[in-house]
């Protein structure tokens, strides 16, 4: 064949399969609602008649024999029904796994938690059933912990509404006494009333401190600050409250640790532990806040002798409002030097708030006799920006 006989029938060949193309094109957008197999169906049809076209044409134009024609058609034929039982069984192999990947998203936005799915088609749709089964562990995930925070918000509304009505009750009793002479001795009564409005006052400043946490405008005004020193300011500022329970703090200086800190945060924070350990420790026993490097980073630790934490307990500790078995009411402490606590259970919540505005972490681990608490703050290096919102 010359080459402007093979041009001819190029031309023609490709003049048809455009034809049978764009009409196959309209088809398709005009079913593109419909099923894949029929869509595929669709696409080797058209790919047949092309061929079967390009034949017939090229036979109009004498290059092709009658009985050369009718064998290629008819081999063109046999080949296209067989592709198009091939592409009907793939097609339904394609819409089954399709399908079935269709029910497992429509179960994980019911908030069914899926583990497995069997999917037998291509490594295409493995991979995509791999990320559905490991989005429904990751949602499942979420809705766990969703709903751990709303019931540790139940939990803290709950405390915070008894603690706040155990002092008011007080307070309203005391005042009726007084207000009817009935009070035997009002100097004490005074006194007491005073120290149920220091425990609501402390509650207060404790749900205000945590709310600023929580909402992200805790403003930190950091500095290069000794941390032996803002412990040991910490330490005489509590030496009162802990001499009257007979509890002994010692402050160990390892080493002249500088940190790039709040002061005044910082100080909330090591007292809040300190509080927490003089809580829980019996009198007569030592409590130990020290500066300490923790995996090279300067931290404080406090390690009391008051018993332990459940092990089952370790991960909540620093949840608002978890207070253990414990009594929700705290211990009766001297009238002269009443705790700075709140007793509603935020002490440790806004120390690992405090702790992270400053890109920090507090931990908590059970050791021989007690547990120890280690506040873990980040090296001055490390801390490049200045004074912000956290």
């Amino acid at each position: 064949m010359s080459l402007p006989e093979l041009l001819q029938v190029a031309v023609l060949s490709l003049v048809i399969t455009l034809t049978i193309g764009g009409a196959a094109v309209l088809l398709l957008m005009t079913l593109r609602r419909s099923s894949l197999m029929l869509q595929g169906c669709i696409l080797v049809f058209a790919s047949i008649l092309s061929v079967v076209l390009s034949m017939v044409g090229a036979s109009w134009q004498m290059y092709i024999s009658e009985h050369d024609l009718t064998v290629a058609i008819n081999v063109a034929a046999i080949s296209g029904a067989v592709s198009l039982g091939l592409v009907a069984a793939l097609g339904a192999v394609v819409v089954r796994n399709a399908r079935s990947l269709g029910r497992l998203a429509q179960r994980i936005g019911e908030g069914e938690r899926v583990d497995a799915v069997e999917v037998q088609s291509s490594a295409e749709f493995r991979a995509l059933a791999k990320e559905l089964l490991a989005t429904s562990t990751k949602l499942a995930a979420s809705r766990e912990r969703e709903q751990r925070a709303e019931q540790a918000r139940r939990e803290l509304v709950a405390g915070i509404a008894h603690d706040l009505r155990t002092p008011l009750t007080g307070i309203m009793s005391m005042a009726e006494a007084l207000e009817d002479d009935l009070a035997t001795d009002p100097q004490r009564y005074h006194r007491q009333m005073r120290e149920q409005v220091t425990r609501l006052s402390a509650m207060i400043d404790d749900l205000f401190e945590l709310s600023k946490i929580d909402s992200g405008t805790l403003r930190l005004t950091l500095e290069e600050v000794s941390l032996y020193d803002v412990i040991s300011d910490t330490v005489a500022d509590l030496r009162s409250v802990s001499e009257g329970r007979d509890i002994h703090i010692d402050s160990r200086r390892d080493s002249d640790l500088t940190v790039r800190a709040d002061a005044r945060e910082l100080s909330r924070a090591i007292s809040n532990l300190l509080l927490n350990a003089i809580q829980h420790t019996p009198p007569g026993s030592p409590i130990t806040v020290s500066a300490v490097v923790v995996d090279g980073r300067p931290s404080v630790s406090v390690i009391d002798t008051g018993g332990g934490i459940a092990e089952d307990d370790l991960a909540r500790v620093f949840d608002a409002g978890w207070r253990g078995t414990q009594a929700r009411t705290p211990q009766p402490s001297s009238p002269l030097t009443p705790l700075r606590s709140s007793g509603a259970g935020l002490g440790l919540a806004i120390v690992r708030g405090i702790a992270r505005a400053h890109d920090g972490e507090v931990t908590v681990k059970n050791v021989p006799g007690g547990c120890r608490f280690d506040l873990i703050l980040p090296n001055p290096g490390e801390r490049e920006s200045e004074p912000s919102l956290t």
